[in-house]
């Protein structure tokens, strides 16, 4: 996670601990083990749209059963399954560090009407109460702020979800 998050600092032309140095001495690192049972209604055990609470996400999908699908374009697309591949995925946080720069893809998960579905997420996160905010290089004149600032982005993430609300959205300036 670490060098993923370096690269994609270097990528924009910033130090590579840019993003890093805002998580804090004890971030955190989470696992999950998601079981999609077979289902002839995909959406019932699935997971809804969302985006991602993390800064980077990585998931290691079900070799053979496809279910994770992004909107783009208006359309949900299936992700195909690359048997041994990784998908990363990045969330609301990164969105968020870089002003914008890059963008948190809504996804969603289906179930597969005769096969269960298994895949294992990774996410990264900082300390709950270190306050997040766009890189201060990426906001100037040309690109003003476009999020303020948040603590716990992953609670905040999360409550809007409940309502029905996009998190980004409600951090936008």
């Amino acid at each position: 996670m670490n060098d993923l998050s370096k690269a994609k600092a270097r990528s924009l032309e910033l130090e590579e601990n840019s993003f890093l140095d805002q998580y804090g001495d004890r971030p955190v690192l989470e696992v999950r083990f998601n079981f999609y049972p077979p289902c002839s209604r995909a959406e019932v055990f699935g997971a809804k749209p969302h985006l991602d609470r993390s800064a980077i996400t990585v998931l290691l999908q079900d070799k053979e059963v496809e279910g994770l699908q992004v909107l783009k374009d208006g359309m949900w697309q299936t992700v195909p399954v690359i048997p041994h591949a990784l998908v990363v995925n990045l969330g609301g946080l990164m969105q968020v560090m870089t002003n914008g720069m890059f963008k948190s893809p809504l996804h969603t998960v289906l179930t597969n009407a005769n096969k269960l579905g298994m895949s294992i997420a990774v996410f990264d996160e900082p300390e709950a109460e270190k306050e997040i905010g766009p890189v201060d290089h990426l906001v100037d004149h040309m690109r003003p702020r476009l999020y303020r600032s948040v603590r716990n982005f992953a609670a905040f993430n999360y409550e809007c979800f409940q309502k029905g609300k996009d998190s980004l959205k409600e951090l936008r300036i």
